[in-house]
């Protein structure tokens, strides 16, 4: 029988020997670290240690950070799977799993054999290909003298190895797959690939196999480094760097297969090599031994860790050599990061440092939100100081930040990593009551991250009243020069995102309508939510946090509060209300502050009053509806978020807004800046100024959505002549009715309107202004003439009650975040499936792997119908740790899907969250244990 490496019989043959041995490993990576951010993945992995259950996998499967994971075997079985080595440089990891949980399949292991790598060998690539459970992709290796690819700017990137080119064109999911000979031998690890051609990477496993026989004796994995990285440059370009002929001539004759040297490319700042090697310098010797390649170079540097080696080098042309102490790898290696204020910070890992040739030191954002989503156009901020206090480790970082009370605000000063030039500085809000403040280390022998809380955060300290002055604006812009006193400058921060909206942070400007009781107008543009820190600045100077009272269900703003007390005797200015409507034609004078946060006046005129059509996005978010909208004759309204629309003698007849609108094709979110008239407003804010409670401010409405018809369109819908005619008399300046586009599901109004109804009067009188369908209803009844279908008739419908505290209630379940369906929820919606409705989720979490999506709703846990969080916190409180939880839930299209979760309590526990204006942030929380 022929036993040629071409001979398909024994490809198979082997196929079927080592098949066992592959596994799919499906992986998230629970929590950015380093270079990484979180996310789920599928990835391949081969065992290579049968008895103690040891899989080599690649390094960015086995994660830096914090990892979560199975293995899928050939035949279907799945065992949990955790990292207990991952190379601090080189692309590999392993991956520790039970073999006893194997129960039907003889479990094998793939030999080790990196000598037999050779250019033109005819290999195999066996994994988990672009997400297929087994792939076997055909190659041979065309090169074994590679240079690291490069997968870009901060990210993991490999350096200091060969690696092995061949031509087999595998894609996603491949990763950590084995390159085997047709003995069946593992001659390489599958690393990488270039998309623009069927060319492959894959890692030489000298290096692995060494670090494998440590890790089977339960030994750590010696790693020494000099800080310095090193290139394979050919012969040509050596000569070009200084190479001496005689030096060429004399490693040629020793090593004759070899066509070049390494090259120092980078030597770090503050390194062990630093002042003595430099970039350029062509590499000789080790202690008096020839070096020309990786593997050699390597090996002196992991035998030496702690000891001083001398290095031969050539530099332009002479001779030099270095005594140099080699370091140890693992101690530049973070293995540890600090959660605080939604943020997380490591420590500069030698992967960042030696891209951007900065010393291996510092505190690195790595996940920059919450409280260090600094200001900048880049992100890899290095951390100087915080309140002045320089930060040059995590350790002091902690006991700096342990000492700055809650809600202090503070200078930080930092750089990215990609331009140390540039020094920047942020005044940031310490945020200490919404998330935690805790230490993860990596422990290797569970495969978790072990959490030491850091402690309670020291009280906010007392705010003590100041007095201030605002700017004057020139005479020249007459009486509404005045109302820039009203304005102020409003910051909100979300803990979490939440019923759609887009963002964490959102600053702009809001109106103070009553100075004596501290009320202000702001846009829901702008605090979308209860939940959050709200912050609002005064005469550029006082910055007083403030509360939310009112978020209005259906129309553009929000009340909210502050202490009056705090900000002295400055001279703020209530809003001077006018009793005169703003109409189409009237001059009208803009007070506002610009995108730069800067005050404009201008003058200008309503161009019209229209009824607000703001086109709703994909995923259910707040949206304003029902109300009429005020466009101006300029562009420069444009440029500002809010401000105040007042008549020549200064009086105020609306309010200027930002509009969260649509997405564009970009997947950008589109804003929209209209005028809302002061009439609609006043009515609510007279409530709040007769001291009522806020829980008592409820509004009675029309849980509908409408629209303007014209009378042409009305009229081929079957309206009459005689209702055109009351309709003119109704409204001279606009021939309008109103049509329902949508009502909301589960209300009474859905039971009695249909879509398409044309409204003609309620409680008798013809409605031609948006305003009038907007009345704060006396009885929960309405009576309303309508035309369906052409045909006219009245019906009673009942109005709701709509509170203005918007979502109250928040459960985290599996990194899924759960609440009711919100107001915009129930607009868009035909069927209301359960009230568990899914607003968002945690990359990398386990709801993420399962595909359980934002937007959809939770029925049934374990078959358990399940239609409130109660029912849903029931049924999983007693969920055991690392088992799955079968889910049925039910798309936003109404499609039902059954999906498995997996728990991970460690990394996401199950917690409770509810509105409460007893507790310091408003919110109390309760984590439910297991």
């Amino acid at each position: 029988m022929d036993s040629s490496p071409t001979n398909p019989s024994k490809w198979q043959d082997t196929i079927e020997s080592i098949v066992k041995a592959i596994v799919s490993i499906r992986f998230s990576m629970v929590a950015a670290f380093d270079t990484e951010g979180p996310d789920t993945s599928e990835a391949s992995g081969f065992i290579v240690d049968a008895k103690n259950g040891i899989i080599l996998t690649n390094r960015h499967v086995a994660c830096a950070g914090p990892f979560v994971g199975e293995a899928i075997c050939h035949d279907h079985e799945e065992v949990d799977v955790y990292p207990i080595y991952r190379d601090p440089i080189h692309d590999f990891g392993f991956l520790k799993f039970d073999p006893k949980k194997i129960k039907y399949m003889p479990v094998t292991q793939v030999e080790l054999r990196p000598e037999l790598a050779k250019v033109g060998l005819d290999i195999r690539v066996v994994g988990n290909d672009a997400g297929e459970k087994l792939s076997i992709l055909a190659g041979s290796i065309s090169r074994l003298d590679r240079n690291t690819p490069d997968y870009g700017d901060l990210t993991y990137n490999d350096f200091n190895t060969f690696y092995l080119q061949a031509a087999s064109s595998t894609s996603g999911g491949s990763s950590g797959s084995p390159v085997i000979d047709i003995d069946g031998n593992a001659v390489a690890l599958q690393a990488g690939g270039h998309t623009k051609a069927a060319t492959d990477f894959f890692l030489p496993l000298d290096r692995v196999k060494r670090a494998l026989e440590f890790v089977q004796n339960g030994l750590s994995v010696p790693r020494g480094d000099i800080q310095t990285q090193l290139v394979y440059r050919p012969y040509d370009e050596a000569r070009r760097l200084g190479l001496r002929p005689e030096t060429e001539e004399k490693l040629r004759s020793i090593f004759k297969e070899e066509i070049g040297l390494l090259v120092a490319e980078v030597v770090l700042p503050e390194g062990p090599a630093h002042g003595k090697l430099e970039e350029g310098d062509i590499l000789l010797t080790m202690d008096g031994e020839y070096i020309t390649s990786f593997v050699p170079f390597e090996g002196k540097l992991d035998s030496n860790v702690g000891k001083d080696i001398r290095v031969g080098i050539e530099r332009g042309g002479k001779y030099m050599e270095f005594t140099i102490t080699v370091g140890d790898l693992h101690s530049i290696t973070p293995d540890r990061y600090v959660e605080i204020g939604g943020s997380k910070l490591n420590e500069v890992s030698y992967q960042l440092a030696r891209v951007y040739c900065v010393p291996c030191r510092g505190v690195y954002v790595c996940e920059p939100s919450g409280m260090f989503r600094l200001d900048g156009p880049d992100n890899g901020w290095i951390i100087k100081s915080v309140d002045d206090k320089a930060t040059p480790n995590i350790d002091t970082f902690i006991q700096v930040m342990k000492e700055i009370p809650d809600r202090a605000r503070v200078p930080v000063v930092y750089y990215s990593i990609t331009d140390a030039h540039t020094i920047m500085m942020s005044v940031v809000q310490v945020e200490r009551h919404w998330s935690s403040f805790r230490l993860a280390v990596r422990n290797d022998q569970t495969g978790l991250w072990d959490f030491t809380d850091l402690g309670e955060p020291l009280p906010p300290v007392a705010l003590v009243p100041t007095t201030k002055k605002y700017v004057e604006l020139d005479a020249s812009m007459g009486p509404a020069k005045d109302l820039i006193r009203c304005l102020v400058k409003v910051n909100f921060y979300m803990p979490c995102r939440m019923d759609g909206f887009p963002r964490s942070r959102k600053q702009g400007t809001g109106a103070i309508v009553d100075a004596e009781r501290g009320l202000v107008i702001v846009s829901r543009n702008l605090v979308p939510t209860s939940m959050g820190d709200l912050i609002l600045t005064f005469a550029e100077s006082i910055v007083i946090p403030a509360k939310v009272l009112f978020l209005h269900p259906t129309q553009n703003y929000a009340i909210v509060q502050y202490d009056p007390k705090l900000i002295g005797e400055t001279n703020v200015l209530s809003v001077p209300f006018s009793d005169e409507p703003l109409l189409q034609g009237r001059k009208v004078t803009l007070v506002a502050h610009n995108r730069n946060q800067r005050p404009v006046c201008l003058s200008t005129s309503v161009t019209d009053v229209t009824c607000a059509t703001i086109p709703h996005s994909g995923a259910p978010r707040f949206r304003a509806i029902n109300m009429d909208a005020i466009t101006l004759d300029t562009p420069l309204a444009l440029q500002c978020s809010s401000g105040l629309l007042a008549d020549a003698n200064g009086y105020v007849q609306g309010f200027w807004f930002s509009f969260l609108g649509d997405r564009n094709m970009n997947g950008q979110d589109n804003e929209y800046h209209l005028g809302l008239g002061a009439s609609t407003i006043k009515p609510v804010l007279e409530r709040f100024q007769q001291e009522q409670h806020p829980e008592d401010c409820s509004l009675r409405m029309l849980n509908a959505e409408l629209i303007p018809v014209q009378m042409a369109q009305a009229s081929a819908m079957g309206l009459s002549d005689d209702w055109i005619k009351k309709v003119e008399e109704a409204n001279t300046a606009k021939h309008q009715l109103f049509m329902v586009i949508r009502t909301e599901v589960g209300t009474e109004s859905a039971k009695v309107l249909d879509e398409l109804d044309l409204i003609l009067t309620i409680n008798g009188k013809v409605v031609t202004r948006m305003q009038e369908t907007d009345v704060q209803y006396e009885s929960d009844e309405l009576e309303m003439t309508i035309l369906r279908q052409k045909k006219e008739m009245t019906v009673t419908v009942k109005t709701s009650m709509e509170s203005g505290d918007g979502t109250n209630r928040i459960v985290f379940w599996a990194g899924a975040l759960l609440t009711e369906p919100h107001k915009a929820v129930l607009q868009q919606s035909k069927t209301l499936p359960s009230r568990i409705y899914v607003s968002a989720r945690s990359k990398g979490s386990p709801v993420y792997m399962a595909s359980l999506a934002p937007t959809m709703w939770i029925t049934h846990i374990n078959s358990v119908k399940v239609e409130t969080l109660d029912d849903l916190i029931n049924a999983v409180k007693n969920t055991l740790d690392n088992t799955y939880v079968r889910v049925r839930c039910v798309t936003f299209d109404n499609v039902p899907v059954m999906l498995s979760v997996k728990m991970v309590y460690h990394y996401f526990p199950l917690v409770d969250m509810v509105k409460d204006n007893k507790s310091e942030c408003g919110w109390s929380k309760r984590e439910i244990g297991v």
